[in-house]
């Protein structure tokens, strides 16, 4: 039953991550997108590990791995213009 509810939470912040991105509320380049499809893929790598489902653990592992660069990125507006 947590299995569950962990893996829904985590679907549901991705699916959240992308509905900011297509409405235009978040840019690709915004960190806290980067950090909603870290956490969101971080939740149902877990779940996916707990299950041993291979696929998805690849899968959802190579998300949360991918959006890491993007939580550390300086923002587009803090690059300096000497």
């Amino acid at each position: 039953m947590l299995d569950q509810l962990i893996a829904i939470i985590g679907a549901v912040v991705i699916l959240g991550a992308y509905l900011a991105l297509q409405r235009g509320w978040l840019g690709p380049k915004d960190r806290v997108y980067s950090v909603m499809n870290f956490v969101g893929a971080a939740l149902l790598t877990w779940v996916a590990v707990v299950d041993r489902r291979w696929g998805f653990i690849l899968v959802e592992g190579a998300w949360a791995l991918l959006s890491v660069p993007g939580m550390f990125r300086r923002p587009p507006h803090a690059a300096s213009s000497d």
